[in-house]
């Protein structure tokens, strides 16, 4: 038989003896209870037996190693005694956490529900459940409640505030395309249902602590900015102003350094808006509207009443280059976030792609005549992988996100309906950010050129047409990522440089269609302007000698002589296209990327 010692693992007071001299324990059973630190520590018995001798009483304090009593192995001892039932309820605390867990639920506030239903909208919630993969998600500061405490019950703002308004957390979206690791996402989601989706005390704290997280651990973001901006009923907190508040300085730090993505349906006014702006991409529904001041601001400084859907409505911001995506409703919404953040998730095993062949007739016959390069776009890529960011504004350029070959690409193009591809000063702001946006991220830069130049004329530079213009060079100047061009048609000028990233070397490879033509300024302009003289002097042959003069122009001009003086790479068949790009960006994709100069601005 055994006998041992019982000794105390850890310095303290002894609280309790369970058993007396004599008295058979079985395995486990505690013998004697310490008290150290504010924690109970149990002595078991290390095997059934009998206490033989003990050495101290209740009150007494012991230190660590101290032998307690001593322990004799018995046979005649009764059995260990079974584990104890599981209750049949959750500990008390465990229930509250349940009860206040299903008060953040769509179901604890079915009138709520029912109204945004009814308005056509989704619930926070369900447009989460929407965004991030099944069971990912980890929610932060959802027990926080309006800071209003002092003027309302505990209870009814449990009920009425749910997570103070902000649903805040981090999964991942589009796992099953990219693994878990690059699917990684922020979320901060604005509930319209509670107090209008403003902004309060603790939903700021919580904005502030996910903002600091996404910058830390390098995490996307996708914001739902639904609300009406700051909320004045917070008195729980001693603020005069609360413009000390840092949400808006630490959402904005993050520009350039994780993809940031906007989603907004209905009503997006006042410090909302502000965070909305500062986002990479924004993506609103046909029902949004948007503004740096709700109607109740407006009225307040004296100009006028106004509805809330007049205050911004996507009529106006669409045009005007507010927006980058627009859709019908939260679904195509969370649709298109979750398309956009994929082109920054990594590549994918290249997909399908349209006959190339068509490519060769794609251009008129006709010089002068026009089409929508659109249709060159959609060819050129993945089956279904364009994605076009706006589209209503700055129509002078097209600027999609697109794969080539499963490769996540920038893609810009001249757009001949518009000016005849000459670039006014919206198309030069909207070029210049998605150059920004490609460099941030290190997404290849993917030109296609069809320009007269930049657009000239009195108009024009009462648009502040020489600083627009010169955005281009400057950022074209910044951008660290490879950049392919290809002339489609005409590459004339100043425009044509802008749009090859600077000059026609700069990019790692420029190619040209062979009906592409080039020269420092339109050729027939550049024919009336040098040879003023000779035509003058031609007399009823003018026309004949302005249309020799052209033809000579046009021949040295050609892709095929350019090519040959080195001023481009090559000259390649346009249904070669698509396979010239592929191999470019491949032999291209190994090579690290400098240090980032450029910024990531808002327009």
């Amino acid at each position: 038989m055994k006998s041992v010692s019982l000794c105390s693992p850890v310095q303290g007071v002894v609280i309790a003896v369970e058993a007396a001299v004599g008295d058979a324990v079985a395995a486990g059973r505690p013998v004697v209870v310490i008290e150290s630190m504010k924690m109970e520590v149990p002595v078991e018995a290390p095997f059934a037996g009998r206490v033989r001798a003990l050495h101290i009483a209740v009150g007494d304090t012991v230190g660590e190693g101290e032998a307690l009593a001593r322990f004799d192995e018995s046979a005649d001892t009764s059995p260990a005694a079974a584990p104890a039932a599981a209750p049949s309820a959750p500990h008390p605390e465990l229930q509250t956490l349940q009860r206040r867990r299903h008060q953040l639920t769509d179901a604890a506030r079915p009138e709520a529900t029912a109204r945004r239903h009814a308005a056509g909208g989704r619930t926070v919630r369900e447009n989460l459940a929407n965004l991030v993969d099944a069971g990912s998600f980890n929610e932060y500061g959802a027990l926080a409640v309006a800071a209003q405490r002092s003027r309302r019950p505990l209870d009814e703002l449990i009920a009425q505030t749910p997570a103070d308004g902000l649903v805040t957390g981090i999964g991942t979206v589009n796992a099953a395309a990219f693994g878990a690791e690059r699917a990684r996402c922020a979320v901060m989601a604005y509930d319209y249902t509670v107090l209008a989706g403003t902004q309060g005390v603790f939903n700021h704290h919580k904005s502030d602590r996910l903002l600091d997280l996404a910058g830390r651990l390098k995490l996307p973001v996708v914001l739902f900015a639904e609300g009406g901006g700051g909320r004045p009923g917070d008195v729980d907190w001693p603020i005069v102003a609360g413009l000390d508040c840092t949400t808006f300085a630490r959402w904005a730090a993050l520009a350039g350094q994780v993809p940031r993505v906007g989603i907004v349906a209905g009503r997006c006014f006042a410090g909302n808006a502000a965070l909305l702006g500062c986002a990479d991409v924004i993506i609103a529904t046909d029902s949004a509207s948007i503004g740096m001041g709700g109607p109740a601001m407006i009225e307040g400084g004296g100009l006028g009443k106004v509805a809330p859907e007049d205050v911004g409505p996507v009529s106006v911001l669409g045009p005007n280059g507010v927006i980058d995506v627009r859709v019908a409703d939260e679904a195509a919404a969370v649709a298109a976030a979750k398309r956009y953040l994929g082109y920054f998730q990594g590549p994918l095993p290249p997909g399908e792609a349209a006959d190339q062949a068509p490519l060769r007739h794609a251009l008129p016959e006709n010089r002068n005549a026009l089409y929508d390069p659109r249709a060159i776009i959609h060819t050129l890529a993945d089956a279904g992988s364009v994605m076009e960011l706006r589209a209503e504004f700055g129509p002078g350029v097209i600027t999609a996100l697109v794969r080539i070959a499963g490769r996540p690409v920038a893609l810009a193009a001249s757009h001949p309906r518009h000016l005849a591809g000459a670039l006014d000063a919206p198309a030069c702001d909207k070029l210049a950010r998605f150059m920004q946006l490609a460099d941030a991220f290190g997404l290849p830069l993917v030109t296609l050129v069809d320009t007269p130049g930049f657009m000239v004329g009195p108009a024009s530079e009462a648009t502040a047409m020489v600083r627009h213009a010169a955005r281009l060079f400057v950022n074209a100047a910044a951008l660290r990522v490879p950049v392919f061009s290809v002339v489609l048609r005409r590459g004339y000028g100043l425009g044509a440089m802008a749009l090859t990233a600077g000059h026609f070397h700069a990019p790692v490879a420029t190619a040209a269609w062979p009906s592409a033509e080039f020269g420092a300024m339109g050729i027939e302009g550049a024919v009336r302007l040098g040879f003023k003289k000779q035509l003058d002097a031609a007399g009823e042959g003018r026309q004949a000698l302005f249309d020799q003069l052209v033809a000579e122009h046009m021949a040295r001009g050609r892709a095929i002589n350019m090519a040959s003086h080195l001023e481009i790479d090559d000259v390649i068949d346009p249904a070669d296209t698509r396979a010239w790009l592929a191999r470019g960006l491949q032999a291209a994709a190994g090579s690290p990327l400098p240090p980032r100069r450029g910024l990531l601005d808002t327009w």
